[in-house]
């Protein structure tokens, strides 16, 4: 794991680092306001925000796994830092800075342990609808914080969202029409200029009109607050004094950012890798997180992760490498030493109109609108998010969004799905098809039945009722074909579940026949004695082999009485005296019910 014999290395050539610094100048142009906005939005001075694009980038591309996305600050994490150490110290002191690079180095290292732990998989199992939900929030919250600024106001900070909305709205009789002018002009050309040309560099272009309409009214003379000069704009080292009852109160909000900012880096790794055609390693990508924040911290980055739109402007403009991101350090220092003069030129509710830019175009719509259409587990889990969001603090939103998000996948895993079987025929193929859903006539002796899902303590309740309520519809049957599908292992609730329903076939003049064929359930079906009540005779490879021995046990007086003759085995059964000989006995015509767990096949 922590072994600079990256693969990627070995790719860099000529023609590689040409493209990547290319990829990495256009990268650097958009980073430059970027990195001064969200420092604001984290409540930092401009520097760090600026310094956390040089830092993060450069130790994430060496250590992580994606080969084209680009870190460093972000507005999710931004919007989370600043909620948290707001409640502690005032934003923009000292003791505030000391914080955020003592909770960076805090970050860094619970995710440089979650990798070591390689936890990459059990991301996985978090619904991307608390990620949305809680971005939705946020950028609320980022929204409603620079209200303020962008109307020239002068308010108590902190608070949920309603607590500030309602501060901006006493305040609203002493708005500044100039602050107002200057912040409208720079979000009306951030938001058109993309549309006349969208390689055009729309943040700087929006400041420089900012800037301009502040001079031309004279902002200073109206009360507009005006960037400072950066002090430094090459990073140094610096340890933060924290003492141990301070850590502490900095560890929920720690634990906060360092979920947040994995959930953004995978979920943003896997989907270029998946575009690629890139190998991607989830557990590399957190140790290249964890380090990127860990060091960081040390040289006055604060918290970072994975930045969609930077990582998507990096693979159009061409990235071969990891190379690109380091470029894009680089040439973003160069241009500090060309353009830093001039930060003090811009006013501050110029960077406001930014940000409520920034803050809009984290709300996806379209994704909202695909999630509350389409699942309503998803919709419970982002509302639940979103609402504790700007109800309460953003921290508490993240926990809230995992636990309903944790909650509906054990309530689903729970509720594997049981269906009664019966054979039919559609367009000309025969099969096993869910009897329920399609109204299917059932034999009278064998009830061939299917669980898809795991089978363990928590959702033996939930088969044994579907067992039940089959048997109260179509009828106690003896004989019992029980195919497990999807049922990777079972545990002693299961093995118990599975031997109370043989003792119960044989307790009925019939027998249970099983159909299983993963080894690794196989062997947990020995080890728990299950084979060996069951009988070897009665473990199949097939549904077909297991009806055929169930129909072979069949009681050949009630075959004789019975018209229905479900299998093609039946033709081996004595005949009433009336039925007409068919080829089949059930034909689907059409098929218009759930694709999912429907038992098709």
């Amino acid at each position: 794991m922590f072994t600079l014999n990256r693969p990627w290395f070995a790719t860099v050539g000529r023609d590689t680092m040409r493209d990547d610094a290319m990829a990495g100048l256009t990268n650097a142009a958009i980073v430059l306001p970027q990195g001064v906005a969200f420092a604001v939005i984290a409540g930092l001075p401009p520097q760090y925000g600026l310094f956390t694009a040089m830092i993060t980038p450069i130790i994430a591309a060496i250590w992580g796994s994606s080969v084209v996305m680009v870190s460093g600050p972000t507005t999710a994490i931004s919007a989370v830092l600043f909620a948290t150490l707001t409640e502690i110290t005032p934003a923009g002191t000292p003791a505030y800075v000391e914080l955020a690079l003592g909770m960076t180095i805090i970050v860094g290292l619970m995710q440089l342990a979650a990798g070591i732990a390689q936890i990459g998989a059990l991301i996985s199992f978090i619904s991307h609808s608390v990620i949305i939900g809680f971005t939705a929030a946020a950028a609320l919250l980022i929204a409603v914080s620079q209200l303020a600024d962008v109307l020239g106001l002068t308010v108590d900070p902190g608070g949920s969202v309603f607590a500030r909305l309602y501060r901006v709205y006493a305040g609203l009789d002493q708005t500044n029409l100039t602050a107002l002018a200057i912040s409208g002009s720079t979000l009306a050309t951030v938001i058109v200029i993309p549309k006349i040309n969208k390689r055009l560099p729309a943040y700087i272009v929006a400041l420089l009109v900012g800037s301009v309409t502040g001079y031309a009214l004279g902002a200073p003379d109206h009360g507009i607050q005006m960037f400072s000069s950066l002090p430094s704009i090459v990073p140094s080292l610096t340890v933060p004094g924290l003492d141990f009852s301070t850590t502490m109160q900095l560890v929920p909000g720690a634990a906060t950012i360092a979920f947040v900012g994995l959930l953004e880096a995978i979920s943003i790794g896997r989907s270029f890798a998946l575009r690629r055609g890139d190998a991607y390693d989830a557990n590399q990508e957190i140790v290249g997180q964890g380090l990127s924040n860990a060091i960081g911290g040390f040289f006055q980055a604060y918290a970072g992760s994975g930045s969609f739109t930077r990582s998507a402007l990096n693979a159009e403009s061409g990235a071969r490498t990891p190379l690109a991101a380091i470029f894009a350090a680089a040439f973003l220092l160069i241009m500090l030493f060309l353009l830093s003069p001039f930060v003090q030129y811009i006013p501050v509710p110029a960077m406001g109109g930014i940000i409520l830019y920034i803050a809009w175009r984290l709300i996806n719509a379209e994704e909202i609108r695909h999630i509350i259409t389409s699942s309503r587990s998803e919709t419970a889990i982002l509302l639940a998010t979103f609402l504790t969001g700007i109800a309460t603090q953003l921290d508490f939103a993240i926990i809230v969004g995992v636990i309903c998000s944790l909650f509906f996948f054990l309530r689903k895993s729970s509720l594997p799905w049981v269906g009664v079987m019966s054979p039919a025929t559609y367009r000309g193929v025969r099969s096993f098809r869910n009897a329920r859903l399609y109204n299917l006539k059932q034999c009278p002796q064998i009830a061939a039945i299917r669980i898809e899902g795991p089978l363990f303590f928590a959702s033996i309740e939930h088969v044994e009722h579907e067992f039940r309520n089959a048997e109260a519809e179509a009828g106690e049957r003896p004989i019992v074909a029980l195919t497990l599908r999807s049922v990777g292992d079972i545990d002693l609730s299961g093995a118990d579940f599975l031997v109370k329903e043989i003792e119960t076939c044989r307790k009925r003049g019939g027998d249970l026949h099983l159909v299983a064929t993963y080894l690794p359930l196989l062997r947990t079906l020995a080890r728990t004695h299950v084979l060996e009540i069951l009988g070897k005779q009665n473990l199949h490879a097939s549904k077909y082999s297991a009806v055929a021995a169930a129909v072979e046990q069949a009681d050949e007086e009630i075959c004789r009485n019975c018209h229905i003759r479900s299998y093609f085995e039946c033709k081996g059964k004595p005949k009433p005296t009336d039925l007409v000989e068919r080829e089949d006995t059930t034909e689907i015509v059409e098929i218009l019910g759930p694709q999912r767990n429907s038992g098709q096949g």
